[in-house]
């Protein structure tokens, strides 16, 4: 009896293996373009067919059929949980299957400073620089967090990578209550309004940068506003027409009729132009007395005080021409 068929068929099954270990071997290590220090995210229902294409579609695996057969050997063919994931760097299929079928999220903290200073559009600028924040919409943050501008505390945050726009802004102004009850005592002291401690201090702290000089502007800020003069801080201007530098505003920008112009307005601007950090808030409640009533900076950000119009004229003609 010929066994030539049966000879035939053993070998084409040893090839078949060969060539199905060979296949999976081949595609077992992760694609030269892999992701790395990036956060996927595993929709509630999503299907291991949808989820392995795309894997493959974000050139994180190779194939969908190895993957979805390493998933099945882990025990986790039934389904996925739902999720986001870590990818911190290169990852080969066995151990992304490992991490997928047995809920590993591997999520760290991301650190973030926002500087003191920084307004909501600024803060939604730095987070959305910040790749890792896979659920920060930046203009959901502007919308959501504006009302709250003054009491977004300038800090270093430690934020999972998947926190939402509501929960950063919580943190914030709850650091901002835990951080503002050290000078409790101090704001009191003063007698005036928190609401408006904290819109002068988020002009004081754009205004001046040492702690000297911060009390000085503090007392001519708050001479000026007793007086009922108007303010004629350039700061504000931020949220007049977006120019921050004092040397790029015009004669023209200064008759804008807008309520944060303070050269138009007497008294505060409407809300806070920034979100100031403890020193600036205790500079506002500690204003220096002085027989100042204007100041400019130069170059090289030293200041220069003026009693009267014509002397502070005469510091511009010298200090900034």
């Amino acid at each position: 009896m010929d066994d030539t068929p049966r000879k035939f068929s053993f070998f084409g099954g040893i090839v078949f293996v060969v060539l199905l270990f060979l296949f999976i071997y081949l595609h077992i290590s992760a694609p030269a373009q892999f992701p790395i220090d990036t956060v996927v995210t595993v929709e509630k229902g999503q299907t291991l067919g949808d989820w392995a294409g795309t894997l493959k579609d974000m050139k994180i695996i190779k194939s969908s059929f190895v993957f979805k057969t390493f998933m099945v050997l882990f025990g986790g063919g039934r389904g996925l949980t739902a999720g986001d994931y870590y990818l911190e760097n290169i990852q080969n299929v066995i151990t992304l299957a490992w991490r997928f079928s047995h809920s590993r999220y591997d999520l760290k903290d991301v650190r973030i400073t926002v500087p003191e200073g920084f307004n909501s559009k600024e803060i939604a600028e730095l987070f959305g620089k910040q790749k890792k924040f896979t659920h920060f919409n930046q203009e959901k943050f502007i919308t959501l967090a504006t009302p709250y501008e003054g009491y977004l505390f300038p800090d270093t945050y430690l934020f999972l990578p998947n926190i939402t726009v509501e929960d950063v802004i919580d943190v914030m102004l709850l650091n901002y209550q835990k951080r503002i009850e050290t000078l409790a005592s101090e704001i009191k002291a003063f007698g005036r309004p928190i609401r408006d401690v904290i819109n002068m201090a988020s002009i004081i702290e754009e205004e001046a940068r040492t702690i000297e000089t911060r009390e000085i502007i503090s007392g001519i800020l708050w001479k000026r506003f007793d007086q009922g003069m108007p303010l004629q801080v350039d700061a504000a201007f931020v949220f007049v027409n977006g120019k921050k530098n004092s040397k790029d505003l015009t004669l023209e920008d200064l008759k804008i009729d807008s309520p944060y112009n303070t050269y138009v307005h007497r008294g505060l601007p409407p809300t806070p132009i920034s979100n100031p950090g403890l020193d600036a808030i205790r500079a506002t409640v500690h204003p220096i007395v002085t027989k100042y009533y204007f100041y400019l900076s130069d170059d090289e950000g030293n200041m220069h005080y003026a009693v009267t119009h014509d002397e502070h004229v005469a510091n511009k003609e010298k200090y900034l021409r």
